[in-house]
């Protein structure tokens, strides 16, 4: 775990002074970086624009950043949060105009939530890739039968016609193609994945191209509970797709 108060040594009991703004968005954004879980508070106003919108005045809050994407925003008050973004959501930072605003996004639906900070009083992130995964019941065999079952988990008008077809890069997981005759790819992980279930897609992708007939567009899906930052630029960079299902319970 790393924490620091507003002098930007490790936290005590209590921070002395706010951290300025360039300190905060380069604290937040290494974790966010590698994958830790980063937790803000300050002084912040919030705003959401999506399928609806909505505004939250000045007031001391605590925000909650995780791997899988997930944004929380939490006062003095309740259990719940007062703003969310759902796992799937892409964390960005940045300190221009000496403010330091933090924005989570997704784009299906397009939403995005905007926390700007007047005061930073603490940042503290916190590696949880070492503890035990949580134990799941389903296998990816019962992933896979329930895209088979229900092929509009990964996107309406998707349609399944092999699993484990083989390639010169090896066997994908499902074949198929999507509503407009295009070949999609589908590489199935029961669990949170990393930037190597991302390269295994592409390469899959590539062998495909070399394979089918030329002006073959083939699409790439990654589908997985949650995926960590790292395979999420890894998968915009290639060109593929992340959607977020997992096996059964």
């Amino acid at each position: 775990m790393t924490t620091a108060d507003g002098d930007g040594s490790e936290a005590g009991d209590a921070a002395d002074a706010s951290l300025d703004p360039e300190t905060a968005r380069n604290r937040v954004a290494a974790a966010v970086e590698a994958g830790d879980m980063v937790t803000v508070f300050g002084r912040c106003t919030v705003e959401y624009e999506g399928r609806a919108a909505s505004t939250l005045g000045p007031g001391d809050r605590l925000v909650v950043l995780k791997p899988d994407g997930t944004a929380l925003v939490h006062t003095d008050e309740g259990q719940k949060p007062v703003n969310w973004q759902p796992p799937g959501s892409t964390h960005a930072v940045d300190a221009s105009d000496g403010q330091f605003r933090v924005r989570s996004r997704r784009t299906a639906p397009d939403e995005e939530l905007l926390v700007a900070f007047e005061r930073v009083d603490r940042v503290a992130s916190f590696d949880v890739t070492d503890r035990q995964d949580l134990a799941l019941t389903g296998t990816e065999a019962d992933l896979r039968r329930r895209i088979l079952d229900d092929p509009d988990l990964v996107e309406p008008g998707f349609e399944p016609l092999a699993t484990e077809r083989e390639t010169p890069a090896g066997a994908v997981d499902v074949y198929g193609e999507d509503a407009r005759g295009r070949t999609v790819v589908v590489e199935l992980k029961r669990k949170r994945v990393g930037p190597d279930a991302a390269g295994q897609l592409a390469r899959y992708v590539e062998a495909l191209e070399r394979d089918l007939h030329a002006d073959a567009e083939v699409r790439g899906v990654l589908v997985a509970p949650s995926v960590t930052e790292r395979a999420r630029r890894l998968l915009a960079e290639k060109g593929l797709e992340f959607v977020s299902v997992g096996p059964p319970e």
